[in-house]
């Protein structure tokens, strides 16, 4: 079951984005910590954090949303999803 499934949730996201670093980079960063200059992450690992985005919580990630500046920090990250899984779940309804 994807996170999108079990409802997007901010804590939740960000214990997801935390536990996906710790395992695929062997640091645990904080919420607030910049993933690329404390070197836990590079620009090339950001595209797979694209992709895992994208699948775990059913988004799409395009055009400006691409910028560097949302894949910063877990914190960022998380309130990405929870903006593009709103700006989603609106459009179904409508």
């Amino acid at each position: 079951m994807t996170a999108a499934n079990a409802g997007t949730h901010g804590p939740t996201v960000q214990k997801e984005l935390t536990a996906f670093l710790a395992e695929r980079t062997g640091n645990e960063p904080t919420p607030e910590q910049d993933l690329f200059t404390t070197g836990v992450i590079s620009s090339m690992f950001a595209l797979q954090l694209v992709v895992h985005l994208e699948d775990e919580y059913d988004i799409e990630i395009v055009g400006p949303e691409l910028s560097m500046n949302h894949f910063r920090s877990v914190q960022a990250m998380s309130a990405l999803v929870l903006r593009l899984s709103t700006a989603g779940s609106e459009g179904q309804d409508g």
